[in-house]
């Protein structure tokens, strides 16, 4: 398929003046219907699977340059889009045009003494930024559940995946016009580079919220240098604690699915910690079905004991996120030093406990401060598919304004109503 590039950005003009587009275009998106809505997420999804071809060829471009430019596997892994991954892409589009509308609900409300009936309602942001690397299905995730809920969007996805975005913009941009929806309401600034996302950073009155997703040190960078409104998604240094009563084959099956399903993503697991009471019974068996998987296990002196042949472990490895099949392993004495350890090396993320004892799994789930916190299931559920949200706008770390898997009511704030009869104020 040609893909039509009539609804293409300019590229003579300025970050600048793409934001104000968008902004511009927000006015508009806030007032689409419901059904408007939905029949441009589906014109969208359509559209990603009739262009597969030309994505496809685009996102070649990037793997090449990205081999030559020595990206590692997990990035490489992220970067890649194949007829099944832009059938899923396709899919989680028509899921968020499947979801409830979030713009118009009614969060609270009452009505004050003097008879004026107060209500709080969901509204759209106006404009979502987002700056990112290397993730061409972030492209497609956010600017459909931006449009779901009402919002334009502003897009820096970095220039390991340009060729991918420059498509995937295009075919987007160019749905929405087919649609009868304005095709500013998706901008890129990816062809001005780092000046791109400098101006995103600095785009106060253009910009209404900045999500990062990506590195550590992309998202350290966006957080200290902008002067727009930031909603920080933090890099996943997960954890996966094992108890004296945790069963073998749970153990076993979830530690294996938490690094290995995807390796690459933020919620894969990173560190296994496991209690000494059950090291001997457990540690062998987890480490044995890990390497099975191809697995590289870094692993403290009670580790390199029980299983001679691993890697030994520095400090290092317990605050790294590799994203890639290796994995840190460390036996505690008590569940007591199993939270010290999540409480000085986790960057708030997603941490499990495999358990029986439903005190500690209690406790695990009481105590621990981050964003998902599990007993018994994978970490590779934090997820806003899996969470139900269709698509996700990234995972927040923060607490403010949101925290965890990010779907449809996290980009939109709130206003209140306020409908009298003749009242003022003594």
């Amino acid at each position: 398929m040609t893909v039509d590039t009539s609804s293409a950005p300019v590229v003579t003009d300025t970050p600048q003046q793409r934001m104000a587009l968008a902004k511009e275009a927000s006015r508009a998106t806030a007032q689409l219907t419901s059904d408007d809505k939905r029949s441009a997420l589906h014109a969208i999804a359509d559209a990603l699977v009739a262009s597969a071809p030309a994505i496809i060829a685009a996102n070649q471009e990037d793997l090449e340059r990205g081999r030559d430019n020595g990206l590692t596997t997990g990035l490489l892994d992220r970067l890649r889009l194949d007829d099944a991954r832009i059938a899923g892409l396709a899919s989680a589009v028509r899921e968020v045009a499947a979801l409830g509308d979030p713009v118009g609900q009614v969060v609270g409300g009452h009505r004050m003494p003097n008879g004026v009936a107060l209500e709080q309602v969901r509204v759209p942001f106006g404009v979502v930024g987002v700056i990112y690397e290397a993730r061409p299905n972030v492209t497609v995730d956010i600017a459909a559940l931006a449009l779901r809920s009402g919002n334009a969007v502003v897009l820096r996805g970095g220039s390991a995946a340009r060729s991918s975005n420059t498509v995937l913009v295009e075919v987007m941009r160019s749905a929405l016009d087919s649609a009868g929806i304005t095709a500013e309401a998706i901008q890129t600034v990816d062809d001005f580079g780092r000046d791109g996302a400098h101006a995103m950073m600095r785009g106060r009155g253009f910009i209404d919220v900045l999500i990062p997703r990506g590195s550590a040190s992309l998202i350290e960078t966006v957080v200290t240098e902008s002067t727009v409104p930031v909603i920080e998604t933090g890099a996943g240094v997960v954890h996966i604690v094992l108890d004296e009563s945790a069963p073998d084959d749970w153990a076993r099956d979830i530690v294996v699915n938490a690094k290995v399903q995807r390796p690459s993503v933020c919620n894969a697991v990173e560190t296994v910690l496991v209690l000494r009471s059950a090291a001997e019974r457990l540690v062998p068996n987890v480490v044995e079905a890990l390497v099975a998987q191809g697995v590289t296990v870094h692993g403290d002196a009670v580790v390199e004991e029980l299983v001679p042949g691993v890697v030994p472990a520095t400090e290092e490895d317990w605050a790294t996120e590799y994203l890639s099949l290796d994995v840190s392993m460390k036996v505690v004495d008590t569940l007591d030093e199993a939270l010290a350890h999540i409480r000085r090396y986790s960057t708030g993320h997603t941490e499990s406990i495999i358990t029986t004892d439903s005190r500690n799994a209690e406790r695990f789930l009481a105590e621990v401060d981050s964003a998902v916190v599990m007993a018994n299931a994978s970490t590779r559920f934090t997820d806003g598919g899996e969470f139900g949200f269709g698509a996700e706008v990234g995972i927040s770390t923060q607490k403010l304004h949101t925290r965890g898997p990010m779907g449809l009511s996290e980009l939109t704030s709130t206003k209140w109503l306020a409908r009298g009869s003749g009242q003022t104020r003594a």
